[in-house]
């Protein structure tokens, strides 16, 4: 079967940040365990928007709600990983982070696999832009030896920089990347990469220059940081420069406390800001060829801590777009007490590199073994897939 798009397909990465707590966003409102586990932050059954008889939707999510009742969007339950041939949970933000950006649990890479993506798409690294990632510093899952990528903090800023300025910027996200890896490969290791993977400066601000007076819209997104980056993910895609990848996050899921003030906000930001970027892409006519992967590091633990929940495991993913054939994908994690990991933690029940594998394979049309390290089952979450599956 093969799609109906009529442009390249493109992929929007979207790294919530922080771990977000999934027992809290994708509810199951009728267990007694989860509300006698989590007594200050369960959601009590009647707030929630229910999705089934089991499951439902964090009130502040409405919006999202709406895509999937829509069929526009895949929760795909328990995702994680297997580390060593066991079940994989590590705590570190750091950690956690990159094996989601590098799909190595069991050492450290020096390849992002977005990264190799990238090359896949543009083996010489002729344009600049062919990833793009809104937001300070060099995403590791966009980074790889050779590849050049484009990060841009504000596109209306980005493209008025003089020269100077704009080598200012490469060398601060440099800095940045350096700073964050120099600790978990060395300084060697760091500098000889750095070397050989380039954040696209110059040429990217001539290319993304005219975007922004190229486009209108009669959607309004909201004032946040995560509203105002996906509204510039559509101005960049339908200028027709030729991106096939953009990347950007929402921070501020790490929790630990005041829980039950900052999630509302940070889950109504994301779904607000996802349901005026679907509706701006159909605006343009260019939702068809987008899809929307939105992953967590980790998800957090069962029983809260009297204010929040601390770093667990057992997360979730999601796939949203007019592509995909919305509905629940995998296995919820199991509730009983015994199943605990660590006696404390959601097991997972997906493997992430299973769901990247779909990705690049139905919906980008790319072989997926060489970029997340192997052979990994695939969910079947879209209308009319690229590849074979």
């Amino acid at each position: 079967m093969t799609t109906s798009i009529a442009r390249p397909p493109v992929l929007v990465v979207i790294q919530l940040a922080g771990g977000l707590d999934f027992l809290n966003t994708v509810i199951p409102f009728q267990s007694g365990i989860v509300r006698d586990a989590r007594p200050t932050v369960a959601v009590p059954a009647e707030e929630t928007l229910p999705l089934n008889n089991e499951l439902a939707w964090h009130p502040a999510v409405a919006p999202l709600k709406q895509l999937y009742d829509d069929g526009k969007v895949a929760v795909i339950q328990g995702a994680g990983w297997e580390h060593q041939g066991g079940p994989g949970a590590d705590r570190s933000h750091f950690r956690a982070t990159d094996i989601w950006h590098t799909c190595t649990p069991d050492k450290i890479s020096t390849e992002g696999w977005l990264g190799k993506l990238t090359r896949e798409f543009d083996p010489q690294s002729q344009n600049p832009v062919t990833a793009v990632n809104f937001g300070l510093g060099l995403p590791r899952a966009l980074a790889a030896p050779g590849v050049t990528v484009t990060s841009v903090d504000s596109l209306d800023r980005f493209g008025l920089m003089t020269e100077i300025e704009l080598e200012q910027e490469r060398a601060k996200d440099l800095d940045s990347f350096k700073r964050m890896y120099t600790p978990a490969v060395g300084t060697a290791m760091v500098q000889e990469y750095l070397a050989q993977t380039g954040l696209s400066v110059l040429q990217s601000a001539e290319i993304l220059a005219d975007a922004p007076e190229q486009y209108a819209s009669e959607v309004e997104y909201g004032s946040s940081p995560i509203a105002q980056a996906l509204r510039d993910v559509v101005r960049v895609h339908t200028a027709g420069l030729g991106a096939r990848i953009f990347y950007t996050l929402q921070r501020g899921y790490d929790t630990h406390s005041g829980q039950n003030d900052q999630l509302p906000v940070l889950l109504t930001q994301l779904s607000e800001a996802i349901r005026d970027f679907i509706q701006d892409l159909r605006n343009h006519n260019a939702s068809e060829e987008v899809t929307i992967l939105v992953f967590t590091e980790f998800g957090r633990r069962i029983r809260d801590n009297g204010s929040g929940t601390d770093h667990g495991s057992g997360g979730g993913a999601y796939l949203i777009g007019d592509g995909v054939r919305g509905g629940l994908y995998g296995e919820y994690p199991s509730l009983d007490p015994s199943d605990w990991l660590y006696g404390e933690d959601l097991s997972h029940t997906i493997d992430f590199r299973s769901i990247y594998s779909t990705v690049l394979d139905q919906w980008l049309g790319v072989d997926p073994t060489a970029i997340v390290g192997g052979s990994f089952e695939q969910i079947h979450p879209y209308r009319e897939p690229i590849g074979v599956g």
